[in-house]
């Protein structure tokens, strides 16, 4: 039982990296972006090609996080700050289209044969440490693990320490104060946009050392990282990484049972989570479909009275 925890502890560390960005994203700009999983599919090829091309896996790493933030700030420029004008329902909606369009353009460039990074480190993917008991680590999953507490811990410091992380945590608690503060509103939400794409390329990277993908890889991911996100808490940054790791618990948990019960065990304690909060936020909202879904998606803030 307790190698299977384990496993689920270190799993959850990479849900936790796929789904920082998730969180920031809609802490700071304000919508859910449905195409992360399809950009960090897009980080997880960019960085395939450029190994396929000679540049050793971490030169790789560091160029292709830079060009993923780009690509972010770029997308927050030309489409995200047009759409959020639209009201809730079109960002969400142009978001939609940007995965379906991440996607074939991914399969038109790239293929649709399925590719992993996993013959290009070595030993990495396949060596672990050995715990007392006979229990074995994987030192990827291990390493994985390690980055995200650092990128997370990164974060943290990030938002409390510097102006940058001032003005996004301003930005997110009230845009209209922030700018009459003197915040330009729109190029924090241009910073968090990279920032956000950036984390989310970086993920896919290490998508691609643990498994396969193909462009179509992406929603799936979505999913795992929207799950780990509304479990922890959509803006908590240690509850996100919380959040990675029960859903990695219940999915290597339901693993021991059957192999197709991983995933859907992992989906079913989203559910009893997502229910419990549903069950106990409703009388707080009082009809108030905002109010709930405030309460659902922000576990750890009140409702004003």
């Amino acid at each position: 039982m307790l190698d299977p925890i384990l496993q689920g502890i270190l799993l959850g560390g990479y849900y936790a990296l796929l789904a920082a960005g998730l969180s920031l994203m809609f802490g700071v700009v304000r919508f859910i972006n449905l195409a992360h999983g399809d950009m960090a599919v897009l980080g997880a090829l960019i960085a395939l090609a450029m190994v396929g091309g000679g540049v050793p896996v971490w030169a790789a790493i560091l160029l292709t996080v830079p060009v993923m933030a780009a690509a972010g700030w770029a997308m927050q420029a030309l489409i995200f700050e047009r759409a959020l004008r639209g009201g809730f329902l079109i960002p969400i909606l142009t978001t939609i289209g940007l995965g379906a369009a991440l996607q074939n353009g991914m399969f038109g460039i790239f293929g649709s044969d399925t590719q992993s990074l996993g013959a290009h480190i070595g030993s990495l993917s396949w060596s672990g440490f050995t715990l007392p008991g006979g229990i074995v680590l994987g030192k990827l999953p291990v390493y994985t693990f390690l980055v995200a507490v650092a990128v997370l811990g990164g974060l943290h410091l990030m938002l409390t320490r510097s102006a940058m992380g001032r003005a996004l945590r301003a930005t997110a608690a009230d845009p209209e104060a922030a700018a009459m503060c003197g915040i330009d509103a729109r190029r924090v939400r241009l910073q968090a946009a990279a920032l956000a794409v950036a984390l989310a390329g970086l993920a896919g990277i290490f998508l691609a050392m643990r498994s396969q993908v193909t462009p179509y890889s992406g929603p799936m991911q979505l999913i795992f990282a929207f799950e780990a996100v509304v479990i922890g808490g959509l803006g908590n940054l240690w509850g996100t990484l919380i959040g990675g790791m029960i859903l990695g618990v219940a999915q290597t948990l339901g693993g021991t049972i059957s192999a197709q019960f991983s995933v859907l065990a992992g989906h079913l304690v989203f559910l009893i989570v997502l229910g419990w909060r549903l069950f106990g936020a409703y009388p707080a909202a009082k009809g108030d479909w905002r109010a709930l879904m405030r309460a659902v998606l922000f576990p750890a803030r009140k409702e004003k009275t």
